[in-house]
């Protein structure tokens, strides 16, 4: 798998995003492009899978209609979803692709998605953060 590893590493670089954190042993590094809204966004290989996790804030007060407005905004997300970490109380922007057969394309069209999702939603986001 060190084969997909070098390869997203480069492919994020020629992306122009910053490696922040690297951990070669897990095949995982830490990312951001402050230009495009994005920091601490953590890139794994797992096995057959790319992973990418943005945690965007922690949830203190999570009712029905805070879970229903992440479902919603699920639906106008290009690529990835809101979730949850297993404590219920991360709020996380999560995609996941294959490595097989990854390129340059598929994975820029993550982090596109990631982006137009964060500037389209920022203030709701930040809103709802708050709550």
């Amino acid at each position: 798998m060190e084969n997909n590893f070098n390869k997203v590493k480069n492919y994020l670089l020629e992306l122009e995003y910053s490696i922040i954190a690297e951990d070669a042993n897990e095949e995982l590094v830490v990312i951001e492009n402050v230009d495009a809204g994005i920091s601490n966004l953590i890139v794994d290989c797992e096995d057959l899978i790319l992973i990418f996790e943005l945690h965007l804030f922690d949830l203190e007060n999570g009712n029905i209609d805070t879970f229903r407005r992440f479902l919603q905004m699920n639906r106008e997300i290009i690529h990835g979803a809101i979730s949850l970490d297993e404590t219920g109380k991360k709020v996380i922007l999560r995609d996941t692709l294959q490595l097989e057969n990854l390129d340059l394309n598929e994975l820029q069209g993550t982090l596109n998605s990631f982006e137009a999702f964060l500037s389209e939603n920022a203030n709701e986001l930040i809103s709802i953060s708050k709550n």
